[in-house]
């Protein structure tokens, strides 16, 4: 089946892969440098509608679809991996919540400014005892007096504490099941609440720009009404909202690849060895080789699986494959990157080294390769 993109998405991706290359290629080294969180870039995105891309107009997205969106974040990642992550947390976790299960009165109060790119959202899923375990989240929220009591740790999450930042979603117990379980809801939070402590941000082996913290709650009050969709339909919540975030983070691995194999290519045509490019020897041919393949294969099950999302018809097996192939697709592609710039690709100043660095976490956020392998052995009904 030939399968290509129509025009109206061709001309989005251009205008993505300008943007990235006139407004975010400039500064990438500054950012990787110097760990600032790029609010110009992202502030400009929110003009753009691309923090808003798959939400309606009438919520103040831009009213596209999960190709669109996985477009985007493929571009952006292809040259900078802290301003994709930036935005494929804020709408594949900190938006997602309210969309699929707020309130309109939510919708009205948080998914505008949020579509909008006023604010930047997150969601509070890891913590130190519930990582890939995520059904022993130890977080607690107690309703007294019409308000929940919230208290627990959150760790990993992606731009809580910005100048921008504005609210955040978090898993948390509300009570037990007739089976004994935790009932897990979720309950979002607006940054400044009392009791709601941001910690200082990671230093981090990649993503060295994008904001990742600590979050501490301690007697954190907010009002009953905070509770997004049903009591109890936590759990169920986020495993939708994170099929939709693996699908993302498959675009994001995309892109770095990309990235990656795109130095790769012009560099092999200008290191000369042994008195040719070393694009000329077969050794050096066979890894581009293998780097292209990859990443065309990878494209097109993240697309696939962005376009069942469209469709609304069931996709957990081909989101999970395809955040299970690119992430480490593209661990392996930048490895190889690396070894084709030798010493060089050692070295910071050339960027096949933050490609690298920056695409390991690909293989463990939003769920690691061998949940992946988890949920899609269930899938298959081997579970």
């Amino acid at each position: 089946m030939l399968y290509e993109l129509d025009e109206e998405k061709k001309l989005f991706q251009k205008t993505v892969r300008d943007f990235s290359e006139q407004v975010i290629r400039p500064q990438t080294d500054h950012l990787w440098e110097t760990g600032e969180f790029p609010y110009d870039i992202i502030r400009q995105m929110g003009d753009l509608g691309i923090l808003g891309i798959p939400w309606p107009e009438e919520y103040g997205g831009a009213g596209g679809d999960y190709l669109a969106y996985a477009i985007a974040v493929e571009e952006i990642a292809r040259v900078d991996g802290s301003c994709a992550i930036t935005v494929e947390a804020h709408i594949s976790l900190g938006s997602s919540p309210f969309y699929y299960y707020g309130s309109e009165e939510q919708k009205r109060e948080w998914l505008v400014p949020l579509a909008e790119g006023k604010i930047l959202g997150s969601f509070g899923l890891t913590e130190p005892e519930a990582g890939s375990d995520a059904g022993n989240t130890q977080t607690k929220a107690e309703l007294r007096d019409g308000e929940w009591v919230i208290n627990g740790t959150k760790c990993f999450i992606t731009n809580p504490g910005t100048d921008m930042s504005g609210v955040v979603t978090v898993t948390v117990v509300t009570g037990e099941r007739e089976d004994g379980r935790k009932e897990i809801s979720n309950i979002y939070i607006p940054k400044g609440t009392p009791g709601y402590n941001i910690a200082p941000k990671y230093k981090k082996m990649g993503w060295h720009a994008s904001d990742t913290r600590e979050l501490n709650f301690d007697d954190c009050r907010v009002p009953a009404g905070n509770l997004i969709g049903n009591r109890g339909d936590g759990f169920k919540q986020f495993l939708d909202c994170l099929d939709g975030g693996r699908i993302a983070i498959a675009a994001l691995a995309v892109g770095n690849a990309q990235g990656a194999f795109e130095e790769c290519l012009k560099y092999a045509n200008e290191r000369v060895q042994f008195k040719r490019p070393i694009g000329k020897f077969q050794a050096i041919q066979f890894k581009l080789a293998d780097m292209a393949t990859d990443i065309e294969i990878a494209r097109d099950i993240t697309y696939k699986a962005a376009a069942m999302r469209d469709a609304k018809v069931p996709h957990t097996k081909e989101a999970a494959m395809a955040k299970l192939f690119s992430s480490e697709m593209c661990m392996r592609t930048t490895t190889q990157a690396v070894q084709v710039f030798g010493g060089y690709g050692f070295m910071d100043e050339y960027p096949v080294s933050r490609f690298f660095r920056d695409a390991k976490i690909l293989e463990i956020g939003e769920g690691t390769s061998e949940v992946q392998r988890m949920v899609i052995a269930r899938e298959l009904g081997l579970r």
